[in-house]
């Protein structure tokens, strides 16, 4: 195991937090990994107003873009160097299995290199002229901004928000979520070395760990955060879209899913097979794009239940540093209770239970936050479990008539973040694909993700897009310049 932080990082110091203590917990084992002291609100100050300084210092402001894309790439490299560490980090913390929090380590280092790229090829814009000046559209940095992430997959949504916010030249105020500090901390500690390598002001990256009730609040609210990008809950996105509203500042959110997984009778059912229990059980369900719905035309729904539910019963639990285990234990043993409440609402609504339904038993699972992959069907689409997001292991199956019905069923839900399409007929999938409300859709494949291609939900899902070329942009505020090109004084002076 490697070494675990308990120090957090305020206005670019590692020293132990003035707010609540808070215990890390291995999900597996439910024993305590650390126990750090969270950041007080007036800490939250603390470190805005000395990101404020940094992000305003010469040696900042004044470096060019590719002098900053030289920084990203050197935290890319610095971050793939401890990819295995950072591994075991988030595995500890989250129950993940090493296998996916490797690569989400990876995945992060990628994201910072391109960033790089794209700063360094970024372009302000020359427009057309109407008059006697010349017109140009320049991009600044807003100042400081707040970065507020969820607990299933904390390195990636870090570097999500943190890359695009140094490389338009703000400095970040980090929250962690309480449950997953540990992988952010040493994230931190990470790019901290980067900046201090460079001679940068290292109080442009703070790592707030605490509750959302405090630090969450505390940065939302502070006057000097000029920009609140979020991951999270929908009702904890709404509240924040109010405060950013109040404050007259931009917000990113991304939000909560209930994704529609679409397997039409000429699907590849081999194909469709293992991308339907990827896209749910992977990450033991703990994703907003998880295909938590799966939508089976009528003709095959039957035979394809039949052949999917014995394969969900031979997916392996265990821990997550089990190189076997396909699906790890649940976040917090909270979190485990509050997804059997859900599986217990579907059998009050009718729903039978195919398999999983509960914990697993036995002395290996008796102390981790453990549940079983479940899969349900029997339940109308206006059923609760059909349209609440529960954020776990749980499938809900039903079956479709024809397109009308299926598109009719998919959009029957306040959320629009992502979908699957398993077919061989590429026209299908492009109408199906075209006429569902979703962000991502995706067509014979599913949780594939790209640095380079934009990600957004729809309705309750979200507002705003992360990734992709104009992430830089979207932590930068748009300035344009004129300049007059007559010798003539303006007409109406006279």
């Amino acid at each position: 195991m490697p070494h675990l932080p308990t120090d957090i990082l305020i206005a670019g110091q590692w020293r132990r937090g003035a707010g609540e203590p808070l215990d890390s917990v291995d999900p597996a084992t439910g024993h305590v990994l650390a126990t750090l002291h969270t950041a007080s609100a007036d800490e939250v100050g603390e470190a805005a107003e000395a990101g404020a300084r940094a992000a305003a210092d010469p040696g900042w402001c004044a470096l060019l873009p590719h002098e900053r894309a030289r920084l990203l790439y050197r935290m890319g490299e610095l971050t793939e160097r401890s990819a295995d560490e950072l591994s075991a980090l988030q595995t500890a913390d989250t129950g993940k299995t090493r296998a996916e929090t490797r690569a989400l380590a990876l995945s992060a280092a990628g994201t910072f290199r391109y960033l790089a790229a794209v700063l360094e090829t970024a372009e302000d814009t020359l427009t057309p002229s109407r008059g006697p000046y010349t017109t140009m559209s320049v991009h600044e940095p807003i100042g400081v901004v707040g970065a507020i992430n969820p607990w299933n997959s904390p390195i990636v949504s870090d570097a999500q928000k943190i890359a695009p916010a140094l490389a338009a030249g703000n400095a970040v105020l980090l929250k962690p979520a309480a449950w997953t500090p540990l992988v952010s901390l040493a994230l931190g500690r990470l790019l901290t070395q980067a900046l201090t390598e460079f001679g940068l002001p290292t109080a442009l990256l703070s790592v707030l760990p605490g509750s959302g009730r405090v630090v969450g609040e505390a940065v939302v609210r502070h006057p000097l955060v000029g920009r609140i990008a979020f991951t999270g809950g929908t009702e904890t996105g709404r509240s924040i879209a109010r405060v950013a509203a109040e404050k007259l500042i931009p917000a990113s959110l991304e939000l909560g899913g209930k994704s529609p997984t679409v397997v039409r009778a000429d699907a590849d059912i081999e194909q469709a097979l293992a991308g339907v229990q990827f896209g749910v059980f992977s990450s033991s369900g703990q994703s907003c794009v998880a295909g938590s719905r799966l939508f089976v035309a009528r003709e095959i729904y039957d035979s394809f239940m039949e052949r999917l539910v014995e394969r969900v019963r031979g997916l392996r639990v265990g821990p997550g540093t089990d190189p076997a285990t396909q699906v790890g234990p649940l976040v917090h043993a909270r979190h485990r209770d509050a997804v059997a409440a859900y599986v217990d609402l579907a059998r009050s609504e009718g729903a039978r239970v195919l398999c999983g339904g509960g914990a697993p038993g036995g002395e290996r699972y008796q102390d981790g936050a453990y549940y079983l992959p479940t899969v349900l069907e029997g339940l109308p689409n206006t059923a609760r479990t059909c349209q609440e997001e529960i954020f776990g292991p749980v499938l809900v199956a039903l079956p479709y008539d024809d397109e009308d019905d299926l598109v009719r069923q998919a959009n029957a839900s306040v959320y629009g973040l992502a979908c699957g399409i398993w077919t061989r007929d590429a026209r299908a999938a492009w109408r199906i694909a075209r006429r569902v409300d979703a962000g991502t859709v995706w067509i014979n494949t599913y949780k594939q993700f790209s640095a380079s291609t934009p990600f957004s939900g729809w309705k309750d899902s979200g507002l705003g897009t992360e990734k992709g070329r104009e992430a830089i942009r979207a932590y930068q505020r748009q300035k344009s310049l004129y300049w007059g090109t007559s010798d003539a004084p303006l007409a109406w002076a006279g």
